[in-house]
């Protein structure tokens, strides 16, 4: 039989060829420096460059490293689960490869896991590298986003934290499509602490959540834990009938009382026309997010397939497709 596992390290993998060996190396120096058992499983998010090679060579060196392969790319939260799935041990550790989260705080975060918390993240006190604009954007959206939700969504917060067994086979039971990792893990409750740190500058390589998928990201978050867009999208219409209800009052007020009052002003009407049917579309796009959720869920296709896996177990390695 073999030994239990204390610690298993789940490492998402995007077309990260030029810092996998130096993420391996780092984090291969803080595993042994605890002196207990625990394996670092790779997860391959259908990358284009030589990552799945790299990974597979690492493999064939350090048996204590582990690779889940992806037939294609399904995401960085959809990675973050599948290494969840197939990890092993007592605790679990989420870190990016851009080595921006620093693996040297996984031992403090393995002293507050043993002092009893289920769930210890690491809050961003400085955020190195990074444009003024994506420090913004963060700062608002992370604030937004527990504005909106009654779950305690802590702020300035990434993926990067350490989960307790339970949590993770809790988090094994919500099957959601559009994951947004950090928020169910809040939402699941248990003991939770912060360890502040800051944050460095990406080591090698092109961040892989530009514009478009920070949007996407912010969407799913919202739209996860939220029903506040769609309650707005209610009071605006409301607003807005009140509104043209009044207008249209005064109109007949003036047509009827007011004849000396020239009636006029095609070009206002049109620019008034516009106006509404721009927050009408907005009210539609916002519907159209959750029903397209909604979509997405009930197709009830796998989270995602894998295409192969390397030191796992055989019953580990059997396992081809994503959770239902």
């Amino acid at each position: 039989m073999s030994e239990k596992i204390v610690c298993s390290v789940v490492v998402p993998l995007y077309n990260e060829e030029e810092v996998i060996l130096e993420t391996y190396n780092r984090l291969k120096k803080v595993m042994d420096s605890l002196n207990e058992t625990y394996e670092i499983i790779f997860v391959n998010d259908g990358s284009k460059d030589k990552t799945a090679q790299i990974a597979n060579e690492i493999c064939n060196k350090d048996k204590t490293v582990k690779l889940v392969d992806f037939a294609r790319n399904f995401g960085h939260q959809t990675a973050i689960t599948a290494g969840m799935d197939f990890s092993e041990g007592e605790c679990v550790v989420v870190i990016d490869a851009d080595l921006q989260d620093p693996p040297e705080l996984i031992p403090k975060m393995m002293e507050k896991w043993r002092e009893g918390y289920d769930v210890v993240y690491g809050k961003r006190a400085s955020r190195k590298g990074e444009t003024f604009f994506k420090k913004f954007t963060a700062k608002v959206f992370y604030r937004f986003l527990r504005s909106m939700t009654d779950v305690d969504i802590p702020v300035d917060t990434g993926d990067f934290r350490l989960i307790d067994r339970k949590v993770c086979e809790a988090l094994k039971m919500v099957n959601e499509r559009n994951r947004y990792i950090r928020g169910i893990i809040s939402w699941l409750g248990f003991k939770q602490i912060g360890i502040e740190f800051h944050r460095d500058k990406r080591f090698a390589g092109e961040t892989k959540y530009p514009l478009k998928k920070m949007i996407k990201f912010a969407l799913d978050a919202i739209t996860s834990f939220s029903y506040k867009p769609l309650k707005l999208a209610s009071y605006v219409g409301m607003i807005l009938s009140v509104a043209s209800f009044v207008y249209l009052l005064i109109v007949l007020y003036t047509k009827l009382f007011m004849p000396h009052v020239t009636q006029s002003g095609w070009a206002s009407i049109i620019a008034v026309n516009l106006l509404f049917n721009g927050i009408t579309l907005m009210i539609l796009g916002i519907i159209g997010e959750y029903i397209g959720r909604i979509y997405d869920e009930a197709k009830g296709r796998p989270l995602y397939i894998v295409r192969q896996t390397k030191n796992f177990s055989e019953e580990k390695s059997d396992k081809i497709t994503g959770r239902k």
